[in-house]
């Protein structure tokens, strides 16, 4: 799901199974991301149009492509929010409600926020159908990783005109 292919379609509240491909990045991922954009150097991967999900996946066991891979809750990423938007992402999956500037600032982009199933990490890894190492091997389980996904649960947390599904809840 890119920006140009039914993103800005989606309404706070829906509930999706997306397929496709997105990129697992936590708290250290999002640091070395954001000195390296700030720093004017060339990143390792592109985010243009590109879905990060707030992930530290597990070592995977033999016959596994993963280990669980639940969701991580999303304010720790809040200030790195803008410079990684700015780069172009469509969006970003994670679990819990965001402040109030990353609420503007995916309006502002045009992005949305996911909310991925937390405590299901084991049923999502059965979701994965590959998994390749991108960068920051150094970070272990918080590196980067592409993932291929298929029939992946998500629900609309805020959608690209900001809208809120927190909110909307009364939380």
């Amino acid at each position: 799901m890119v920006k140009d292919n039914g993103l800005e379609k989606l309404k706070a509240g829906e509930e999706i199974l997306f397929s496709g491909y997105v990129y697992t990045a936590r708290d250290q991922a999002h640091k070395k991301l954001v000195e390296l954009i700030k720093g004017k150097k060339k990143l390792p991967l592109d985010l243009k149009n590109q879905i990060i999900y707030y992930c530290g996946p597990t070592k995977a066991p033999l016959d596994k492509i993963i280990g669980s891979c639940g969701p991580t809750t999303s304010s720790r990423m809040d200030k790195f929010v803008e410079p990684i938007l700015k780069m172009g992402i469509a969006a970003m999956i994670g679990k819990g409600r965001r402040s109030k500037k990353v609420r503007e600032l995916i309006k502002k982009y045009k992005c949305a926020y996911f909310v991925a199933p937390a405590g299901c990490g084991a049923l999502l890894a059965k979701k994965v159908l590959s998994k390749k190492l991108v960068c920051f091997k150094e970070l272990g389980p918080e590196a980067v990783y592409k993932l291929k996904v298929n029939a992946f649960p998500l629900i609309v947390a805020i959608d690209s005109r900001g809208s809120d599904l927190y909110k909307r809840l009364g939380e």
